[in-house]
């Protein structure tokens, strides 16, 4: 196995247990690494210090283990088998009405790129890594032997590895075939199009903040910003909201919101949906709205994005603020991992004061519990979020 040694001083991260090793850190290279080859990685002194995922970028290895072991069908079912049992304690894994929750998420569950989610009978796996994309067939192998649950297994990681890494990722089923597309949260369905889809197929992190969303819905005039399927706004109309617009620049994500509106509400009239560029709809719904929701798809996935993405944030919500009616409610989100909760805030306050309104924050949110942040990796907490009251 090839081995990396870290420049001096450059370990200190790695003792306090962060996964990524830079490629800044790295003295020398012994050997030849090849993208998603295992490394050992030492310190100037030679000393162990992880074993990992190389890669060729700025996150040089993504780290596996902290202790000398050997990274092989048992690591991996012992990870996935951790990973299961939090969800069994979570309540998710059996709960009447819910059939879908994320199973793996990379670096909280101690699995870096690798990301697998459950939609009832299916488990949908994405690498984000050459070293996870080499080891989806294993992977997908306990997947099925650790879950009763899930019979089918597809793979959709061409859109998620390197751009420039040596491999050519199709996507497709590694077990079974097309399982249930139709799955289940808190009591509603939905289409999953994991085929075609983005992500996997839906946004399981933003489960508990459209419940919450429900729970302010009733008799409100409802507006879902950048709503792909329509997630918030069927949780909006079990809440009992008054009407229910979805809006989203892709046909085809609004053709899916409808599927999603019909399964739940049938022939409902309180919902209507557009397609059409979100900036342009909120130029012109002057005290139509007193519940917005501002989801968007993130304005910032690389650090050099940052500004223009602060800026997008304020524009963004600086149109809302200044369209929603008096006593409105405004859930925004970013899901931007590059945009800090700080600094998420403070455009939104910049926002506020653009708009001259007078606003009251009711909650700060994050990402659903099948999400979690590895307490010594605070980049994982991306989705950020804020309830506020404006008067």
């Amino acid at each position: 196995m090839t081995t990396i040694t870290l420049k001096p001083r450059k370990d200190e991260s790695v003792r306090r247990f962060h996964p990524w090793i830079f490629s800044g850190a790295i003295a020398k290279i012994d050997g030849h690494a090849t993208e998603g080859d295992l490394v050992r990685v030492v310190d100037c002194n030679g000393r162990f210090l992880a074993i990992g995922h190389y890669q060729i970028g700025s996150i040089a290895v993504r780290i596996l283990s902290f202790v000398d072991t050997d990274i092989d069908t048992q690591f991996y079912r012992q990870r996935i088998a951790e990973a299961y049992a939090m969800r069994q304690a979570l309540g998710l894994t059996n709960a009447v009405g819910n059939d879908t929750y994320r199973l793996v998420h990379g670096e909280g569950d101690n699995l870096p790129g690798l990301v697998v989610d459950v939609y009832a009978d299916t488990a949908v796996v994405q690498a984000h890594s050459v070293g996870m994309h080499h080891a989806r067939q294993l992977v997908a192998d306990i997947l099925v032997e650790e879950v009763e649950a899930i019979k089918n297994v597809y793979y959709k990681s061409e859109g998620t590895l390197p751009y420039k890494a040596p491999v050519t990722p199709e996507d497709g089923y590694l077990i079974g075939e097309a399982g249930n597309c139709t799955a289940s949260e808190n009591g509603l369905k939905f289409h999953v199009d994991w085929l075609r889809g983005q992500k996997t197929g839906f946004f399981i992190d933003q489960r508990d903040n459209r419940a919450l969303l429900e729970h302010y819905a009733a008799g409100r005039d409802v507006l879902n910003m950048f709503c792909y399927t329509g997630g918030f706004s069927f949780y909006a109309m079990r809440g009992g909201a008054k009407t229910v617009h979805s809006v989203d620049s892709s046909a085809k994500a609004i053709e899916l919101t409808n599927r999603n509106v019909a399964l739940n509400f049938g022939d409902d009239t309180r919902h209507r949906a557009f397609a059409i560029d979100a900036f342009k709809f909120l130029d012109d719904i002057k005290d139509k709205y007193d519940l917005i929701i501002l989801d968007p798809p993130a304005f910032a996935k690389h650090q050099s994005a940052l500004r223009n993405a602060l800026h997008g944030y304020q524009k963004l919500n600086a149109k809302a603020f200044e369209q929603i009616r008096h006593g409105g409610i405004l859930f925004t989100f970013s899901c931007s991992q590059a945009v800090n909760k700080e600094q998420f805030r403070l455009a939104v306050f910049s926002a506020a004061a653009q708009a001259r309104r007078q606003v009251r924050i009711l909650h700060q949110l994050t990402q659903a519990p099948d999400h979690p942040v590895n307490i010594y990796h605070p980049e994982g907490e991306y989705l950020k979020g804020l309830v506020l009251y404006v008067e």
